[in-house]
């Protein structure tokens, strides 16, 4: 897997802070085969139901060298890279949005059918 932080895969945008002055936003995007998800269900043992925007469901882990940073609830929006393998029922998360980088990617158009899943 390659680096979570490369130019070629970040979305930059600009915030605003609760004193008013603005600051960046750095939003990775999903690359390759990777693809955006909504946690639907914690599983235990850090494995998880995840809804994925390619229209299929997958029981996802963390993998373990993420295990320890990465704490995921439902309802977070994560990347999920689907396994060579069984990649249709199964996958790892890779990265967990915060609430702002949420809200960039709905207003840059990135989470359309997210809000198309969110209706039913």
């Amino acid at each position: 897997m390659a680096e979570r932080n490369t130019p070629n895969n970040m979305g930059f945008g600009t915030g605003v802070s609760a004193t008013g002055e603005e600051f960046q936003i750095r939003v990775p995007l999903p690359k390759g085969r990777e693809v955006f998800g909504l946690v639907e269900q914690r599983l235990g043992s850090s494995r998880m139901k995840v809804r994925c925007l390619d229209g299929k469901q997958r029981i996802c882990r963390i993998p373990g060298r993420l295990k320890r940073t990465l704490w995921v609830r439902e309802n977070d929006v994560v990347v999920v890279e689907p396994w060579e393998f069984g990649g249709d029922d199964k996958g790892d998360i890779v990265y967990k949005y915060r609430p702002i980088q949420v809200q960039w990617l709905k207003s840059k158009g990135h989470l359309k059918k997210l809000d198309e899943m969110e209706e039913f």
